[in-house]
């Protein structure tokens, strides 16, 4: 009987973009079975609710057999216990994510020493790609077709794009 392989992908995903995405399709190969898991984060007030979240991720990944979607809140190396995972995947996107990646790793491992971390360098043309950049550009009326899946693109600009109830019909004086 062979072991099968579980990692977990944890992230607030708020969007969730091709950066992300390329992630998850690479540790794909490397995991039998990837969780990718936002975590509840009360000190965060999110763009999305958890549901959008957890759909949006849904349907970016349906053509990846191995990916599972999950929410949780509390510590993500109890989480990743509670479901057998023996690592946790990280993107590392330049040498400024290093530091506060490493020193979350190496506090996990004080925690969970039988859980490791990898971590993932993003494609080059990912390398700047951020949620916050994604919803900035949207804030700003930019294009963010190439930074996001299509139903996320257009998920995020309904969230900035007033509504004709909020914005009067004449000036006001």
């Amino acid at each position: 009987m062979t072991t099968r392989l579980t990692a977990v992908y944890p992230g607030s995903f708020d969007p969730i973009t091709y950066g992300h995405l390329d992630i998850i399709k690479r540790a794909c190969q490397l995991c039998d079975r990837i969780i990718v898991a936002i975590l509840v984060n009360p000190n965060k007030s999110p763009l999305f609710s958890l549901d959008e979240r957890l759909e949006q991720i849904r349907h970016a990944t349906r053509h990846l057999p191995a990916v599972q979607v999950d929410s949780f809140s509390g510590l993500t190396v109890n989480y990743a216990r509670m479901h057998n995972a023996r690592i946790l995947i990280r993107g590392l996107r330049a040498i400024s994510d290093f530091e506060m990646e490493l020193q979350m790793a190496h506090t996990n491992k004080t925690l969970a020493p039988e859980i490791e971390t990898l971590f993932l360098t993003t494609s080059n043309e990912y390398s700047f790609l951020s949620s916050s950049v994604v919803k900035e550009i949207a804030r700003f009326g930019g294009s963010i077709d190439h930074l996001v899946p299509p139903e996320v693109a257009i998920a995020v600009s309904q969230k900035f794009t007033p509504h004709p109830a909020s914005c009067p019909s004449s000036p006001v004086l």
